[in-house]
């Protein structure tokens, strides 16, 4: 059996390819010759395996969306206490780019917008570090997260330089006011640096699903992030990560995330997945206009909304056996997204070529929406394989199992 999850990707893709709202970010030259049909997708389990679709393989410049993990990296180099002190943790309400800062500390409202980013990124390494310096532990960092050696745009870092005015000018306010201890020429050309980044979106979506395991790098197994940072991290980004449209968009779409100019946009849902979408024409706010609408597609149609929640259970699958000609597969729990998708994994690699599989839901406490279609969408492509498929559900957890086109599957008890 084939796991239906890259075809509900391809399928959000092409209802939405014919979309061409918005616009590139043409106040940087080097992304104004962006290529405005660029779209893809990816999502990144908490176990670590990523599905993806459509231009992939395309790397773009990370930009804006570096901020959050810079952020995480400062607050691992100085210690939470000391970053507080230069970087608040509030909603803005106000564009990426405005020259305020806090009444009275002087600090930037939050790490997401171009102050508290310019600042996270002179706190790296430690007091006194070069700009190399920095730059190399962002570039490490991000490349830990994403489980690949990640490389630097020159050409777009280049043209961003020419272009920088508005954040030398917020370099040097912070600089007035003792925020930052470094010059500000260099300050920014680190910045700069940092969100010259290029990486997938793939890459991203297994950076965020880092943040979702709470720091665990979801493929290596390696603790990249602490507990508190990623906890942290995920808040700021649930204030203040899509700006001066995060209250709509938490609403709407409830997944912390993060946007950037080069059309990137990345969201951690804790404990689930991390996500990664790729298209270059952005709304007034900078967030790009077709990855909002991936997201918010996911969100409902997954039940991806942070706010939405559902009765904790153990792991989904308790087991597949196999006795004779009939292979068992046990649920429990609550089958939510996470728990289906780790079900529908197993079938991949492991159902029969013929035979009977039961799923056994005695154990299974609920069925969340998105849980349930894929369950039956997995026995429907275990019928379509060639295998009777038969239901063990004595108290009816699974009601009207209809696998499509009004096929059910036998009753097995």
């Amino acid at each position: 059996m084939r796991t239906p999850i890259p075809d509900y990707l391809n399928e959000i893709l092409d209802d939405l390819r014919d979309d061409d709202r918005g616009a590139v970010a043409d106040y940087i030259p080097g992304l104004a010759s962006a290529d405005p049909d660029r779209l893809a997708v990816a999502l990144t389990t908490v176990e670590g395996r990523t599905y993806a679709a459509g231009d992939s393989d395309v790397e773009f410049t990370i930009q804006s969306m570096s901020k959050p993990f810079a952020y995480a990296a400062a607050l691992t180099d100085r210690g939470t206490t000391f970053v507080d002190g230069r970087i608040d943790i509030e909603p803005s309400g106000e564009a990426f780019n405005e020259l305020s800062l806090e009444t009275g500390t002087y600090r930037p409202k939050n790490a997401m917008i171009n102050a508290g980013a310019i600042t996270a990124h002179s706190l790296l390494v430690g007091e006194g570090a070069s700009r190399d310096q920095r730059v190399e532990r962002a570039l490490a960092f991000f490349s830990t997260l994403a489980g690949r050696q990640l490389r630097i745009d020159e050409t777009i870092y280049e043209s961003e330089l020419e272009t920088a005015d508005r954040n030398l000018s917020i370099a040097h306010m912070l600089h007035n006011y003792g925020i930052i201890e470094d010059d500000a020429h260099e300050a920014v050309e680190g910045y700069t640096a940092q969100c010259s980044i290029l990486v997938t979106v793939s890459d991203i979506a297994t950076m965020a699903a880092t943040l979702a395991t709470g720091g665990v790098q979801p493929v290596t197994g390696e603790r990249v992030i602490s507990k508190p940072v990623a906890r942290q991290t995920l808040s700021a980004m649930a204030a203040a990560g899509m700006y001066d449209a995060a209250g709509s968009w938490f609403s709407d779409v409830g997944i912390p995330a993060k946007s950037g100019v080069a059309g990137g946009l990345l969201g951690a849902l804790p404990g689930q997945v991390g996500l990664g979408a790729f298209s270059p024409r952005l709304d007034e706010h900078g967030n790009s206009v077709r990855g909002v609408e991936l997201f918010s597609r996911m969100s409902k149609d997954m039940g991806f909304h942070l706010m939405e929640v559902e009765t904790t259970g153990s792991r989904a699958l308790r087991d597949i056996r196999t006795d004779g000609d009939t292979t068992t597969v046990d649920l429990q729990g609550t089958v939510n997204f996470s728990g289906a998708e780790a079900v529908l994994h197993e079938l991949d690699g492991t159902a029969p070529p013929s035979g009977t599989v039961v799923v056994d839901v005695s154990r299974v406490d609920a069925f969340t929406d998105v849980g349930r279609r894929m369950v039956l969408e997995a026995m429907r492509r275990l019928a379509l394989d060639g295998l009777e498929v038969g239901l063990f559900d004595p108290e009816s957890k699974l009601p009207d199992p209809d696998m499509g086109d009004g096929n059910r599957p036998f009753d097995a008890s």
